[in-house]
């Protein structure tokens, strides 16, 4: 592997320093950005959408908890995804490892819940098997939620806000947009490395892999060959069981 530059420790420090002012460029851009969802307008939605929950049936105003916003990522742990029944969706999975404890996050007035069309015996025996904690609903086979809010072929965060019982869709972020809530990529990004992807703009003889294929769920790296669901399917390959990305 070629390697950049290596230089005395004065010369790094001028070339972070001129780094350092893209850096802090790209975070007043990340504000002016979220200064902008907060002006997005409003669309009402129907707060009966039904799951059901750990207690039983429940509309999407109950998914609230009292709280004034709601979050709902659409994870595909759902039958015919993954290795199911002992998994779901690799890269949904992925996601869910990364939420933590949650009462910050509530302490905004704001819940975190997951949906999927796994039923909540298998929700809760895939959320003990990954020790995953967060509040996951299944969304009841005659709703039309995951297709109204356009998360019905692919994962994707609808964010939602309450005004008594009236619920209120206020922004939508989904494919590419979903790794802000990873923070692999986060760490990865900032090593020499990176994540070591086949499309990422890397010197020569970096390693590289292709793009999403090297997940795995958290319990089985290194047991089994990478996935081949995630990642665009090859057309050469009649034999490739992955689906076409729909587009957004």
């Amino acid at each position: 592997m070629k390697t950049p530059p290596i230089v005395s420790a004065p010369e790094w420090d001028m070339a972070y320093q001129q780094m350092l002012v893209e850096e802090k460029a790209f975070t007043r851009a990340r504000d002016a950005l979220a200064a902008k969802r907060r002006r997005m307008p409003w669309t009402e939605v129907n707060a009966s959408y039904r799951f059901e929950g750990p207690e039983g049936p429940m509309n999407l105003l109950e998914l609230f908890q009292g709280r004034r916003q709601l979050i709902v990522y659409r994870a595909f742990i759902d039958p015919g995804t993954g290795d199911w029944p002992a998994h779901g969706c690799t890269g949904c999975s992925l996601m869910a490892d990364h939420i933590g404890n949650l009462a910050h996050l509530n302490a905004r007035d704001t819940t975190l819940a997951y949906v999927s069309r796994g039923s909540q015996a298998d929700l809760e025996r895939i959320k003990n098997r990954m020790g995953w904690k967060i509040p996951w609903y299944t969304i009841v086979p005659e709703s039309t939620f995951d297709r109204d809010l356009g998360v019905h072929d692919w994962h994707g965060h609808n964010a939602f806000i309450r005004d008594g019982d009236r619920v209120y869709r206020t922004y939508f972020i989904n494919n590419r947009g979903d790794e802000a809530f990873n923070n692999t990529w986060t760490f990865l990004d900032m090593t020499a490395l990176g994540r070591q992807e086949t499309w990422e703009d890397s010197p020569p003889g970096y390693p590289q892999s292709p793009a999403y294929e090297w997940w795995d769920w958290h319990d089985e790296y290194g047991s089994h060959e990478p996935s081949r669901w995630f990642g665009d399917p090859d057309p050469d390959d009649p034999h490739d069981p992955r689906p076409v990305k729909p587009c957004h």
